[in-house]
């Protein structure tokens, strides 16, 4: 049986606690980093889940929240070294479009995102009517409705690979990684133990929890989180070879309808493991929560609703009337989402750290959420001339 100290355990192998721990080691901290792999089959699996198991996620540095925006920036700026350290390309820069109602209710999403893009000087562009429809003519916008497109380090990112790069990177300055689930933690003598689901049992001074939804499992945090986390349903419209070469330059799209209905967010074209191409919509309408973790494990093994799916891929074809493709499919995904709109990062104990709550957005801006962590779990604090608010309840 394993039996180890360390400085810091990072409980939490996907795209934030990868990103902890390797910024810990790189620190030179002693660092070891826990988590299972992804199960082979999903609707089989029994375990834990991370919100990594895809082939693209929307990357960006405009965002409506100032503070997710600023998050973005920090992290998109590291993309290309984390490849070079890890050995292993997740970006593609395709660019990217986020858009809604310029004026009226709803207005202030596009409005704010418009004024964080200038106040942080990030090249965009701003389209309407005409210039929209001339640039993108695979959208079909309503009327009054504003895009700021972003033409350079922006487009969509391999949450898989980012996070075997983020990994390998940890490894090559010292990290320690069980591939292990993690059982319960404990605070004794002074320490953190952390029991997995081998037998091993780890200790360190500090440990942060980045498990995502599954951060509010009993026997993980002291304290209880304020989280709530929803079940979500994305829809993939399977591509020809024809169809995927014609829509090869399409960028990433957010999409705020002006009637407020959805918010869905849309992927351009993707060679997934199956060897097919998909174009990917997620975003509902209706927020479904998830209390406990048998509710969430039931729903990532469940393929997500078919009727949530429908009204998103008739979403898609409104906004896309030419697209083609061959079919249509659906799966299970979740967000958790804190009470303030922040991540949380915070010590709960003098031992245990809080590392979760990505609303949403935590895929693009996951490297600075581990970078903050590391820095909570070795005494610094999140600069507050940067970033405003709590991170904490």
């Amino acid at each position: 049986m394993t039996d180890q100290s360390f400085d810091v355990i990072v409980v939490g192998a996907g795209l934030m606690g990868s990103a902890a721990a390797r910024h810990l080691a790189e620190m030179g901290v002693k660092t070891a980093l826990v988590g299972p792999d992804e199960p082979d089959v999903k609707a089989a699996h029994t375990g834990v889940f991370a919100s990594h198991y895809d082939e693209a996620r929307i990357t960006r540095k405009i965002d409506t929240r100032k503070n997710w925006a600023r998050f973005s920036q920090a992290a998109i700026n590291r993309y290309a070294e984390i490849e070079a350290k890890g050995g292993q390309p997740f970006f593609s820069p395709v660019g990217a479009i986020i858009s809604g109602p310029e004026t009226g209710e709803g207005s202030n999403f596009i409005l704010n995102a418009q004024r964080n893009a200038i106040e942080d000087a990030v090249p965009h562009e701003a389209l309407r009517g005409k210039d929209l429809a001339e640039r993108f003519p695979d959208f079909v916008f309503p009327d009054n409705i504003l895009a700021l497109y972003e033409a350079s380090d922006a487009g969509w990112i391999n949450p898989r690979a980012h996070v075997r790069a983020q990994i390998t990177a940890a490894q090559s300055a010292g990290a320690f990684v069980l591939r292990r689930a993690v059982m319960h933690i404990a605070e004794k003598m002074g320490e953190a133990q952390v029991f997995c689901a081998g037998g091993e049992v780890l200790r360190a001074d500090k440990v942060i929890v980045a498990c995502g939804a599954f951060s509010k499992a009993e026997g993980l945090l002291p304290e209880p989180l304020p989280m709530k986390v929803y079940a979500r349903t994305i829809a993939f419209f399977e591509l020809d070879t024809q169809e995927a070469l014609r829509l090869r330059q399409m960028p990433s799209v957010v999409y705020l309808p002006p009637d407020l209905s959805a918010d869905p967010y849309i992927l351009p074209p993707v060679r997934y493991p199956d060897g097919k191409t998909y174009i990917k919509i997620g975003g509902d309408a209706v927020d479904r929560e998830l209390g406990s973790t048998a509710e969430m494990i039931e729903w990532f093994r469940s393929g997500g609703d078919p009727v949530a799916g429908a009204a998103i891929a008739d979403i898609l074809t409104g906004l896309m009337p030419g697209l083609k493709h061959r079919s249509v499919s659906f799966d299970s995904c979740a967000t958790s989402f804190s009470p303030n709109g922040n991540p949380f990062i915070y010590p709960q104990t003098d031992h245990i750290i809080a590392l979760t709550a990505g609303n949403g957005a935590g895929a693009k801006c996951a490297d600075e959420l581990g970078r903050l962590g590391a820095l909570v779990a070795t005494g610094g604090t999140i600069p507050a001339e940067i970033y405003e608010g709590s991170f904490a309840p």
